[in-house]
């Protein structure tokens, strides 16, 4: 061993410290703290950011397929209002009623791994939660239909090609059920949005359960990312680009933005002020998408 002497030949214990090479922790001590901070900001990420949810119905489809996982945009409408062809995820109302039943309650291992899920975003949504299509925002007149058989925003035909299976023209409307294609019009509250399912054979939507609160929305849905074979963007169709806008003003203006664009870096003391005015708790409740 080297030791370093100063001029009158001592050893200079301070320099002798200096050059010792710093302990490395151990891979059985390292590897736990690894996935605990792993999981710290997979939550963090979930709770105020991104979320990741599953798609247990058809009634998007074939925009989205059972199965499929979406990524939703937490923060986006915390800046700015839905607007309209945006899918979004939002919590229903007392008139919103889910068509699938409840499972069998789980046993200890299911009730462990689903909580262990729901925290980092991958677990099924809640009981309460659905994904439609924003069709209308506040002040607009939504109505069906026209001579062709298309839906009317403000007496402007949507074209919809996203739309693969459509409700019978043939079938009387009904404020209580959505099976008619026909509805009559409806002028779309302040602070409420208008929303369908592509389905419209089997969705359960605006047209009988009426308007959502612009405060239930969890977020928008901007990607499918599971399975791989299905990944793509869900952008605006372009047929709302022909919409005016809307006759009365919403609480916020709406600003386009890129398709798919996500939020990842916030400030904190923006962050914070943001929480504060949504009301959002740390632990959200699980979420179920619904038809």
């Amino acid at each position: 061993m080297v030791q370093v002497r100063d001029d009158s030949g001592t050893v200079d214990p301070w320099r002798r410290r200096a050059r010792r090479t710093p302990r490395q922790m151990p891979l059985w001590q390292e590897l736990p703290l690894l996935l605990i901070v792993a999981f710290c900001l997979a939550v963090l990420i979930r709770t105020f950011l991104l979320q990741a949810f599953f798609i247990p119905s058809g009634s998007m489809e074939d925009t989205l397929l059972i199965g499929d996982r979406v990524l939703v945009n937490k923060v986006v409408y915390d800046v700015r209002d839905p607007a309209r062809g945006e899918v979004v995820v939002f919590r229903g109302t007392d008139r919103w009623v889910a068509q699938e039943s409840a499972g069998p309650p789980p046993d200890l291992a299911g009730k462990v791994t689903r909580t262990l899920g729901d925290l980092v975003g991958v677990s099924r949504p809640g009981e309460k939660d659905f994904i439609k299509r924003v069709i209308g925002v506040p002040g607009d007149r939504v109505r069906c239909c026209d001579a062709q058989g298309r839906v009317l925003v403000n007496d402007i035909p949507l074209d919809e090609p996203y739309v693969a299976r459509d409700s019978p023209l043939d079938v009387p409307p009904n404020p209580r059920e959505c099976r008619s294609r026909r509805f009559d019009e409806v002028v779309v509250p302040s602070n409420q949005i208008f929303v369908m399912g592509d389905h419209r054979l089997v969705s359960q939507d605006a047209r009988c359960q009426g308007p959502v609160p612009i405060d239930n929305v969890v977020g928008r849905a901007f990607m499918v990312v599971w399975p791989s074979q299905r990944w793509a963007t869900l952008p605006v169709p372009e047929t709302f680009a022909q919409l005016s806008r809307p006759a009365v003003a919403s609480t916020t203006p709406v600003e386009p933005t890129p398709t798919g664009g996500v939020v990842l870096v916030v400030p904190m003391t923006g962050l914070m002020s943001v929480l504060a005015r949504s009301g959002r708790s740390l632990w959200p409740r699980r979420r179920r998408l619904h038809p």
